[in-house]
């Protein structure tokens, strides 16, 4: 395996890609190229967790596919610390809106320059996000043929096409998401959220029009790729609502997509087994079901190219 963790931009440590290249041989693919997932990981804009990183990339490097980690433009990877609810929190220009979606532009254009030496299958690159790395993963699925994004990057606007997209406890509708949180008692959704909105759109409170540019579910287009999304049903922090708002945005388009919502289970689940858990309540069998049910939904779209049994004489 081809382990490198590489920095996007010259000048910045946290905007960094890691592979998980598989090696080639002629026991394997003997030089054919295999689909590409990238994983971004959550962490409301502030933080990229380590949770939902390396151990995702390895279990979809397990079913055959190269893997990649994407730690995209937070709040704190600029160097700033974790915001203080009970003061006027900083503003970190690198976090907002849209540079963390230029981040998944950037390493989906790495990968392609990269795709001769690594032996990845450029028309197959899904996306996989969780939480606020979800949303990011969303917000890309929808902009990806936005003008303003090919010219930044100067190139054709299918050069930046994903795939498909894995959605684990997103956020889709940020109006909804306020109003959501609002409606709670807990101060810690309310401190989450304002946290959020000023990482990623630079206000505590933005305005409506402001999160609707930042809500992925009103920008479903026929362009729009395949899509699985899973949430569980008990979520505090990102209602359930948003993974169905997503779905019937996505059916309304007639874009593929699967959806899976388990009863239980809090946010932040990841891989909901002790690869990626902290505490004993982040280990829940039933939601850990989701990775299989993911790698069924992938088979049939992006298996990979294996010769047939040769013939005995």
């Amino acid at each position: 395996m081809i382990y490198e963790k590489i920095k996007l931009y010259e000048d910045r440590a946290d905007v960094t890609l890691t592979t998980y290249v598989h090696s080639d041989s002629p026991e394997l693919l003997n030089g054919k190229k295999r689909p590409a997932v990238l994983v971004c990981p959550g962490g409301a804009y502030l933080t990229c967790s380590d949770r939902e990183g390396e151990p995702v990339a390895l279990r979809f490097a397990s079913m055959g596919y190269h893997a990649f980690v994407l730690r995209y433009s937070t709040y704190m990877g600029g160097g700033f610390s974790y915001p203080d609810p009970t003061k006027e929190i900083p503003v970190n220009p690198k976090s907002i809106y849209p540079n963390p979606m230029r981040d998944i532009a950037k390493a989906i254009l790495f990968i392609r320059d990269h795709s001769n030496e690594w032996l990845v299958n450029t028309e197959k690159i899904i996306l996989c996000g969780f939480s606020a790395g979800a949303h990011n993963c969303a917000m890309y699925s929808v902009y990806w043929n936005d003008p303003d994004l090919s010219r930044y990057f100067n190139v054709k606007s299918e050069e930046l096409r994903p795939a498909a997209a894995i959605l684990g406890y997103m956020l889709s509708d940020l109006i909804f998401q306020r109003d959501f949180v609002f409606k709670q008692e807990s101060l810690t959704a309310k401190h989450l959220f304002e946290s959020f909105s000023v990482a990623y759109t630079g206000m505590r409170e933005p305005d409506d029009e402001t999160l609707r540019r930042i809500s992925p579910v009103l920008y479903v287009s026929e362009f729009t790729p395949p899509m699985f999304l899973w949430t569980t049903a008990q979520d505090e922090l990102v209602s359930v609502e948003h993974t169905i708002l997503m779905a019937k945005a996505l059916a309304e388009k007639n874009i593929p997509f699967e959806m899976h919502i388990f009863e239980e289970g809090q946010h932040g689940l990841s891989l909901a087994h002790q690869a990626t858990a902290r505490h004993k309540d982040q280990i829940n069998p039933i939601v850990a079901k989701w990775i299989d049910l993911a790698e069924q939904w992938l088979l049939r779209r992006f298996s990979l190219d294996l010769q047939e049994k040769e013939k005995k004489l």
